[in-house]
């Protein structure tokens, strides 16, 4: 096979190659002897910490970078509401209530990969937690449409695994949850949220932050359900007592659908004539 590589040093596949292949010895079998780049143990280590955040960046950066994509559109919200048609198995009336909120986010991110794929699938990928819930809704609808949908899983104690919706080649999982959070932001042009737990609104305050702070330029903020998130945080509370100016109140709007978010994000990017 013809090496594209610009380089005229022999590169790191052979070199591994070569090296799994050499004579069995104490010597060969002894971890010190082991390439630094192939010894799993050795990147384990707590002093490689620094290299595993530069890889967990680039990995999804690359393949991304590869892929064309350009920009995203997130998808925030629980992984415990149930589909429309599972809401009798819901733990509480109020998650069974909020399985409205799938069919919203499966329709909405359809909406959004129509959209995409006018582009040639290079702006406005739909980009989830790669979870159940509201996650596995936008994936859904991303595969509803025929396009790809992005999904930055995370590795969790207890067993779990991406959605079957995830397109594969786009499915990537973290050990560290600030890299994750990096890649979720890093090319979004819209973050939409939907209800949900810690998580959620963890997601949803660390992008408020970023936001607030001009760390982040501005981008459509949508907020799924203003009964849910008024009746969980008390936003005008907030600007009364001062701890946030009250213009920060406009970071954000509240929405009700798929169409009334479209809608938004439509006129957002209206070009100026």
């Amino acid at each position: 096979m013809k090496d594209d590589r610009r380089s005229q040093f022999r590169d790191a596949h052979s070199d591994r190659f070569t090296a799994e292949n050499v004579p069995d010895t104490p010597q060969t079998r002894a971890p010190a002897y082991r390439l630094a780049f192939a010894d799993e143990d050795f990147l384990c280590r707590d002093e490689l910490r620094p290299v595993r955040l530069q890889l967990e960046l680039l990995k999804p950066e690359m393949i991304l970078n590869e892929r064309g994509i350009e920009s995203t559109v997130v998808l925030f919200g629980g992984a415990r509401i149930p589909e429309p048609s599972q809401k009798d198995k819901a733990r509480t009336k109020t998650l069974a209530d909020l399985s409205r909120f799938y069919d919203e986010a499966r329709v909405f991110a359809r909406l959004m990969t129509e959209k995409s794929m006018q582009s040639y699938g290079r702006e406005y990928v739909v980009a989830t937690g790669g979870g159940p819930g509201v996650m596995e809704a936008g994936n859904r609808g991303a595969d509803d449409a025929g396009g790809n949908s992005i999904g930055l899983n995370i590795v969790l104690p207890h067993e779990q695994a991406p959605n079957e919706y995830v397109t594969p080649g786009l499915c990537f999982n973290f050990h560290y949850f600030a890299i994750r959070k990096m890649h979720f932001l890093m090319r979004a042009k819209a973050i939409c949220c939907f209800p949900g737990g810690f998580g959620t609104l963890d997601e949803l305050f660390e992008a408020l932050t970023l936001i607030q702070t001009d760390r982040m330029n501005r981008v459509p903020f949508l907020l799924f359900g203003e009964e849910f998130w008024r009746g969980i945080i008390n936003w005008d509370a907030l600007s009364e007592a001062g701890t946030i100016s009250p213009e920060d109140l406009d970071l954000f709007q509240f929405v009700e659908s798929a169409d009334e978010a479209v809608s938004i994000i439509d006129e957002w990017y209206k070009p100026i004539d």
